[in-house]
């Protein structure tokens, strides 16, 4: 496949399973632009090898091989070549697409999150990596930021799982702690009655009540990104926190309709975000210090150590 080809097959996938991002895309010069879509395209190829796949045993084997090809730097797959050509191009280490393809795998199983801690450290380990290797993408490197991008991966997931209880439990899937909903399996996640739905709609407000703080830390740390990267970042953060309040206007109410941000509410929101920065010091400022509370999950209960040493310093 040309590089032209290649490129036209990472921005359609874009456009296609994300559309927040090729959205807010625009506003990134050419290269990063490129360098951002050819990420996107790589973990989506993670993640499709789950959910597309005809068998939990193919999934399984699909992942080895990427896990395989990330250790030995080789692939003959084209997404994963450009994968793993990103990867050297932009110094993202081995370990944080491990953590991805181990978040990954965790879906092959049955997919019953337990407690909230659970789900953050799920919620790192399927986007909190992400926003790392973006850092990475857009030339950030300081240690300093990395807390505040897996931050704002985080709170993208946190948002994304409470649009999608219903999607994810028509799959047997719930991402849902347990803890909250009184361990319900899927099915009553997908119909739920009278008594039920209570229980449903206040353990997505407190879901998303959660996503705000991660969605606040990580605006604080866009001031480490070059400008150009964090307005895009910051507009893409917003439209998709806008998902989450548009979800609690529904009074969480996700199983009526999926949430869908309009193109011309996606303007407005592009244009409150640009005239926000001027009155904010924050984006044009590095913060004092991070919210250690905010990875408290992501913490050994034993040494206090990050989980994943290699990968995350925060």
């Amino acid at each position: 496949m040309s590089k032209h080809s290649s490129r036209h097959s990472a921005d359609a996938i874009l456009a296609t399973k994300g559309k927040s991002f090729h959205w807010a895309r625009r506003l990134l010069g050419k290269e990063y632009a490129l360098r951002a879509t050819r990420l996107y395209r790589f973990c989506r190829y993670i993640d499709d090898l789950v959910d597309e796949a005809e068998s939990s045993e193919l999934a399984e084997k699909g992942l080895v091989e990427v896990s395989q090809a990330i250790l030995s730097g080789q692939s003959n797959h084209e997404v994963v070549r450009d994968g793993l050509s990103l990867m050297k191009e932009c110094h993202i280490p081995q370990a944080v697409v491990l953590d991805l393809i181990a978040g990954a795998t965790s879906d092959i199983a049955l997919v019953r999150i337990q407690d909230q801690d659970a789900l953050l450290r799920y919620c790192y380990q399927v986007a909190g990596t992400v926003g790392l290797m973006m850092s990475n993408v857009l030339d950030t490197h300081e240690d300093a930021a990395k807390p505040y991008a897996v931050d704002l991966g985080m709170a993208m997931q946190l948002t994304n799982i409470c649009r999608d209880i219903k999607t994810d439990a028509l799959l047997n899937r719930r991402y849902v702690p347990g803890d909250l909903v009184k361990d319900l399996e899927p099915i009553s996640l997908i119909y739920p009655n009278e008594q039920q739905k209570q229980i449903v709609s206040e353990a997505v407000a407190n879901l998303l009540d959660c996503a705000e703080k991660y969605y606040s830390s990580g605006e604080r740390g866009l001031s480490y990104l070059p400008l150009k990267a964090r307005l895009s970042i910051l507009v893409a953060a917003r439209v998709y926190r806008e998902i989450g309040r548009e979800l609690k206007k529904q009074h969480c109410e996700y199983w009526h309709r999926r949430i869908v941000i309009s193109s011309p509410r996606k303007v407005i929101i592009t244009l409150q975000a640009l005239l926000s920065v001027c009155f904010n010091l924050q984006f044009w400022r590095h913060p004092k210090s991070h919210d250690l509370g905010l990875h408290r999950a992501l913490l050994d209960p034993q040494t206090q150590a990050p989980l994943s040493i290699k990968s995350y310093a925060g």
